[in-house]
């Protein structure tokens, strides 16, 4: 930190293990990489490459190999992965990421009805190559048919057991699916009982809007993890999370 301030909570340093800020690129160029990476990397823990943007990103290997230049993991967005499964594409999907350098791995059902036992042997693969994130709650887009906490907690449980270092609580771009309600509004009770099963440290909870962030630092922590972050707003989440912001100004005090 660029100087002292008594009564700071403590954050976890990278490379963290919780605490994550995990960064969803939509396109950034390579410029723009080099400043959000000159700027906000001792911040970021984790890139994804949103959805299949992988596939018409120009430069991608250079891109990649930046991040890597900083010590911050890439991964393909979880709908790739369906893309390449619903081809019968599988192993080309292992070769690319053998190509790219990419060490973590994101496996979602969002666009693709993938049986779940098929999902838990895809994670079991994958963790043999590193990191796995596996998505739980994209069904929940379809209002009809909200997913209940017991089958969350029962999916991330079954996914956690087939190698999934993280489960990530799906939320979608806008935030308003998944963990929370159309108008954005956190499902608390569905939070709750998450975390009465689940261990906090393996969740990462996707929260794209300012007051869905504030939320899960309010109830986790400073050291909550959250993901579908802009590369925009690394630094201000950075802020709120220690009490630098106006919203969590008396958090820690």
């Amino acid at each position: 930190m660029n100087f002292n301030l008594d009564k700071m909570p403590e954050r976890t340093q990278r490379p963290r293990s919780y605490g994550i800020t995990m960064v969803t690129d939509k396109g950034l160029s390579l410029q723009d990489t080099k400043d959000f990476l000159s700027v906000a990397s001792p911040h970021v823990d984790m890139v994804k490459l949103a959805f299949g943007t992988a596939y018409v990103t120009p430069n991608l290997k250079e891109k990649i190999d930046l991040f890597h230049s900083f010590n911050v993991p890439v991964y393909f967005g979880g709908l790739l992965l369906e893309a390449f499964i619903i081809r019968n594409q599988f192993d080309d999907y292992l070769n690319v990421a053998k190509e790219y350098g990419i060490k973590y791995f994101e496996v979602s059902d969002g666009s693709l009805d993938i049986p779940h036992a098929e999902k838990c042997g895809y994670i079991e693969k994958l963790a043999k190559l590193g990191t796995v994130l596996s998505e739980v709650g994209s069904k929940d887009k379809d209002r009809e048919h909200i997913t209940p906490p017991y089958k969350w907690i029962e999916l991330m449980k079954s996914e956690m057991d087939a190698g999934a270092s993280y489960v990530i609580a799906e939320a979608r771009e806008q935030g308003t699916v998944g963990l929370y309600r159309d108008s954005g509004e956190v499902r608390e009770g569905l939070v709750q009982e998450i975390l009465t099963k689940i261990p906090g440290e393996n969740i990462i909870w996707e929260a794209p809007r300012k007051d869905q962030q504030l939320y899960f630092l309010r109830l986790v922590g400073c050291n909550a993890n959250l993901g579908n972050i802009s590369a925009h707003e690394v630094i201000s989440l950075e802020a709120m999370r220690i009490g630098l912001r106006g919203d969590s100004f008396h958090f820690y005090l």
